[in-house]
């Protein structure tokens, strides 16, 4: 998966502009779709994640291509700005300090594993994204991750209790799904 600077530039914009109709009018941006590039009409998921000051500020996102990628940025610009529960809405004055980064995601895949080291030696560093599932409890860490949590055992630990779980559980019934993004701001 990659895109051209050009694409990668509307991809940012329509996030942007999305975040600009919240603030003026407090609900996401629309689009006609057959106005868009072919691209961005296509199913795509997507993540946005807002910084200030290089400090998360906000991050919603997709796991799976349910609506064209037009529509997935629009959604998730609008929420990662005023639908992220970990923070206030963004305010006005906050905007022009904002860095708007996204990561568009790869289809996930089912990782094999038989217990948790096989699952550890299996992690790719920096380059994967992990869905955890157990029951009703589910958790996501994107690739950037790994810049703050380089360790693999420290990582799925702090997955796991970003789903709810202690650090050091496991289970037969646990699952996890590897994909990967491109990501730029």
């Amino acid at each position: 998966m990659s895109h051209t600077p050009q694409q990668q530039q509307s991809m940012l914009q329509l996030a942007r502009q999305s975040i600009e109709h919240g603030l003026a009018h407090g609900s996401p941006a629309t689009i006609e779709l057959q106005q868009c590039d072919p691209f961005l009409q296509q199913p795509g998921a997507c993540f946005v994640t807002l910084e200030i000051n290089q400090q998360l500020r906000g991050c919603i996102g997709s796991l799976e291509a349910r609506r064209p990628l037009a529509q997935d940025l629009l959604e998730n610009g609008y929420a990662a700005a005023f639908r992220d529960p970990r923070f206030p809405s963004l305010a006005q004055q906050e905007y022009p300090s904002t860095t708007i980064k996204l990561s568009l995601l790869t289809p996930a895949e089912p990782m094999q594993f038989n217990s948790e080291a096989e699952l550890i030696r299996q992690l790719l560093p920096g380059m994967d994204g992990l869905i955890l599932q157990e029951g009703h409890r589910r958790g996501t860490f994107l690739p950037s991750v790994w810049e703050q949590l380089p360790d693999p055992q420290l990582f799925l630990n702090q997955l796991k209790q970003k789903a709810g779980l202690p650090a050091d559980y496991w289970s037969d019934t646990l699952t996890i799904e590897r994909y990967h993004t491109e990501q730029f701001s």
